[in-house]
């Protein structure tokens, strides 16, 4: 029977991550100075570079946990581990130049560093992808199972069967289902209903069982307290899978008072104070660099629209942001000159008469967007985030899809997810929201430096932008 063995695998990966950083500077070390230079010249000592690794080793353990690379594997997928381990070595990267510079140890090779973040970053890759596949061949094996019993058929019940059988690399097997209400034999995708909740207390001793899903109907909530006691007293790891997910759609997060557990039904990160300073920094020292970089194309595009027909350059229109609240976002001028009643009737369709020449191909560039940087600089935007939308189209759909209005948790932005994605212009509302929801929730700061770096490739020209 498998147990908990996480701790010990941990710490296993542990002492693996510490040879193979310690193992890649020495290689590094050598391929600078033994195989590109054999002479030392103004370097340091070949011992002040090893005592280094007193610093570096432990270090780069801390990052490797603080990007989440110590989380079971069974849930956790290839191409996530991939980018926690990029992040981790470029943060590596960063902190430990810092500290060159700080101690003014101006004679520690920089490049032999670069050869070292080079070396880590594939070397960490290529074990832990290997112990990814020592484990999914020792799973197919029959080894290395976790044997689930699941108490209570709800909703809840068959999405974890979904996702179980969906994902056979977790190894896990789901042997059967306990109701009080479902008769015995009925099988949701092989699985079967084995008999009332009851008879956890004959099958457990007859059955070698990992663990307990306890996945009740939200009717039957009033037994939980109950069943996790018949649970517990069995001695198997037991855990809770909730039937709110039409309440609670995404990552809930607890907070304790003083021993009153509070469940939070939204968690975003840039509700912490820390982490919006962060980010209003960010946007504040990039919208000053893109105002500076970009000066001579929004010179230029303000000359071709005076020059279309005269009218005014730049376009402001209400848009609701930030706690729901109302602001004038900025546009160079794309339509020709019209009353507000006009402007507010639809969003612009395809080959929209109203479009200019010019405004065509500012639209098709997104350069019309560039003025919005200066809503950046002022706090009304951010660079990334989801897109704001106009006050009378943020009353239509927070009536009409679920969850909406939870984009405004956040500042809005010049570009997001969603738009890197294709929903932009005349695409699936729902799908937009679906991915601003995403941001929202799982922001961080290499998330954005993520979507700013892809906007350069999908943001700027999209074929449904016009």
């Amino acid at each position: 029977m498998i147990r908990d063995n996480q701790r010990v695998f941990n710490w296993i990966h542990v002492v693996l991550d510490a040879v193979v950083v310690a193992g890649t500077y020495l290689l590094a070390w050598y391929i600078k100075f033994r195989i590109f230079m054999p002479v030392h010249g103004a370097y340091l000592s070949r011992e002040t570079y090893f005592r280094a690794l007193y610093f570096i080793v432990p270090l780069y353990l801390v990052l490797f946990y603080l990007s989440g690379l110590y989380a079971s594997k069974r849930y956790s997928s290839s191409g996530r581990e991939i980018y926690n381990i990029i992040k981790a070595n470029i943060m590596g990267f960063v902190i430990f130049v810092f500290g060159l510079y700080l101690f003014k140890m101006i004679n520690f090779s920089r490049s032999m560093y670069g050869i070292f973040f080079a070396l880590c970053t594939i070397g960490e890759i290529i074990i832990r992808q290997f112990i990814r596949l020592f484990l999914r061949t020792i799973r197919k094996g029959g080894y290395n199972i976790k044997h689930v019993i699941l108490v209570g058929y709800s909703r809840a019940c068959e999405r974890y069967i979904n996702r179980i059988l969906d994902n056979p690399q977790w190894g896990y097997n789901v042997c059967g289902i306990l109701d009080d209400h479902i008769p015995a034999g009925t099988m949701y995708r092989g699985v079967k209903v084995l008999g009332r909740i009851d008879n956890i207390q004959v099958i457990l001793p007859e059955n070698k069982i990992d663990e307990i899903g306890i996945s009740l109907a939200l009717s039957d909530y009033d037994r939980l307290e109950e069943i996790v006691d018949i649970c517990e007293k069995s001695g198997v790891h037991t855990k809770f899978i909730p039937d709110y997910n039409s309440v609670i759609p995404t990552r809930p997060y607890i907070e304790d008072l003083t021993g009153l557990a509070v469940i939070n039904i939204r968690h975003v990160p840039l509700s912490n104070t820390l982490n919006a300073c962060v980010k209003r920094v960010m946007d504040f020292v990039g919208s000053i660099f893109c105002i500076i970089l970009f000066s001579p194309i929004m010179i230029v595009s303000a000359i071709m629209i005076k020059l279309g027909d005269g009218g005014p350059v730049i376009f402001s229109q209400e848009r609701v942001g930030l706690h729901n609240k109302n602001f004038k976002m900025y546009k160079f001028r794309t339509m020709i000159m019209q009353n507000e009643a006009d402007e507010e009737k639809a969003w612009t369709k395809k080959d929209d008469e109203r479009v200019t020449k010019v405004g065509r191909f500012l639209r098709k560039t997104s350069l019309d967007e560039l003025p919005q940087m200066f809503n950046v600089l002022v706090g009304q935007m951010s660079l990334v985030g989801p897109r704001p939308e106009r006050p009378q189209f943020v009353e239509k759909f927070r009536e009409e899809i679920p969850r909406y209005m939870i984009k405004h948790q956040v500042k809005p932005g010049i570009t997001g997810w969603a738009q890197i994605n294709g929903y932009r212009g005349n695409t699936s509302i729902r799908k937009r929201i679906e991915h601003d929801l995403y941001y929202v929730e799982n922001w961080n700061i290499f998330f954005d430096i993520k979507i700013m770096f892809l906007t350069l490739f999908k943001g700027f020209i999209n074929k449904n932008a016009y």
